[in-house]
């Protein structure tokens, strides 16, 4: 890549694969016959919740992190994220040895506040409603000479985010079950659009869909006009991993161009995702991380109907409270 604006290609993608190889985990891939059966599909569930940190998210930072000059690692990072960035920005610079400050809505699920300040990270609090978290990283930044590493509009990123789809292509092409179509949620763009271009890599004509809760649909509106859509002001979601304004300008033109098309079911849809993945599975989701399961069961195209579909399991970094009202209701 030229610089921080580029298009990540297919080739930014798998060397990127390659430098993070070792510094997060190959995640499994699992199926269940109860969940085939209410999909009408073969399902193959890529396991990023089980990713260090509890989320993909670790890739994208640790290609990010690793590719910073000796200077640049000496002040450190400064990054803004709801959690899921956030812990693996913060688990990145403690292994690579990097101050890293983190800025993030003081209504942020605990778990992923304490999964930051376990990996010895500062943070910063906002309103998520009356400040700017992109104004006040970029400020602190600023002022430490730190590096900013968004969540997703970063080339970068985009690329180690894609090393989940070159290990997805890894695996199906091993057990020799390729896929046809793949669900994966969708906040910013930067794991859907890397993973569908890791995944090429094997297959060229993969069908991937984004996933996301019918009332924060940006990406489903977007891809269906033909131009970015964003969210109304003030939507909410129990997704709060993906609850992203809209594409932003580097995503968008990597999505319209590689993606399908958009998915979106309901919160309760996503609640009984969860119940699902817990009951079939034992396996704990946070709300955005199952939101591509829930698509799977209750949205699948029909093109996809019968067919093997692979489904990212985004997440697993659940409040313990609300996994257990939601598992119990």
């Amino acid at each position: 890549m030229s610089d921080e604006t580029s298009l990540p290609s297919q080739q930014d993608v798998l060397d990127a694969a390659r430098r993070v190889h070792g510094h997060v985990r190959r995640t499994p891939v699992l199926q269940n016959e109860a969940l085939n059966e209410l999909a009408g599909a073969s399902l193959c569930l890529k396991c990023e919740n089980l990713q260090l940190t509890g989320s993909f998210k670790i890739r994208g930072a640790t290609n990010r992190l690793l590719q910073l000059p000796a200077e640049a690692r000496e002040k450190g990072v400064v990054a803004f994220s709801s959690g899921n960035h956030a812990q693996g920005v913060a688990r990145a610079a403690r292994v690579f040895q990097m101050p890293a400050l983190i800025v993030m809505p003081a209504d942020a699920p605990a778990i992923k506040v304490e999964g930051v300040r376990r990996d010895c990270a500062e943070i910063r609090l906002y309103d998520r409603d009356g400040e700017s978290r992109e104004e006040i990283a970029a400020e602190m930044a600023r002022e430490r000479g730190a590096t900013l590493v968004p969540s997703f509009d970063d080339p970068y990123i985009i690329a180690g985010q894609g090393s989940a789809g070159v290990e997805f292509g890894q695996q199906m092409r091993d057990a020799n079950t390729p896929l046809d179509h793949i669900i994966c949620c969708a906040g910013g763009g930067g794991l859907i659009n890397g993973l569908t271009l890791g995944y090429r890599s094997f297959d060229p004509d993969i069908r991937v869909w984004s996933a996301e809760p019918e009332e924060h649909d940006d990406w489903r509106r977007s891809l269906a006009a033909g131009e970015i859509k964003p969210n109304a002001p003030g939507t909410r979601s129990i997704c709060d991993a993906i609850l992203t304004p809209a594409p932003s300008e580097l995503t968008w033109a990597l999505g319209r161009e590689l993606l399908a098309g958009g998915l979106a079911v309901s919160d309760d849809a996503i609640k009984e995702a969860m119940r699902l993945a817990f009951r079939h599975l034992k396996l704990v989701l946070e709300p955005g991380g199952a939101a591509a399961l829930a698509c799977a069961l209750f949205d699948l195209p029909e093109e996809a109907k019968g067919k093997r579909v692979g489904v990212v399991l985004s997440g697993g970094n659940v409040d313990p409270a609300q996994f257990a009202r939601i598992i119990g209701a």
